[in-house]
């Protein structure tokens, strides 16, 4: 077996896991029952789409998707602080006056 056939079987293993890790996540979102289920499988489903550019940044080796791959982190990250901060707050018990 040459080179070029082991990268052309791992980058088809590579995107049946990120298709059907894709797939679970939008299994999720579709039938979560809270919606902060719904937010976590939402943040993972952006998780997924940074592990997909960062496979093809790897098998590519083209890196004029690294802005979106940093752009989507970083949206991922402020979402998930933000959902943190709101259900935190949603939770917390009034302070007696």
């Amino acid at each position: 077996m040459n080179l070029e056939t082991v990268e052309a079987v791992l980058s088809w293993a590579i995107g049946a896991l990120i298709a059907l890790s894709a797939l679970l996540v939008l299994v999720r979102v579709t039938i979560g029952p809270s919606v902060l289920d719904r937010v976590v499988a939402s943040d993972t489903l952006v998780s997924v789409v940074v592990c997909a550019l960062g496979a093809h940044i790897a098998l590519t080796g083209s890196v004029s998707t690294m802005p979106l791959l940093v752009s989507l982190s970083l949206v991922g990250f402020l979402g998930s602080v933000a959902v943190a901060r709101f259900v935190a707050r949603d939770r917390d018990p009034e302070p007696p006056r």
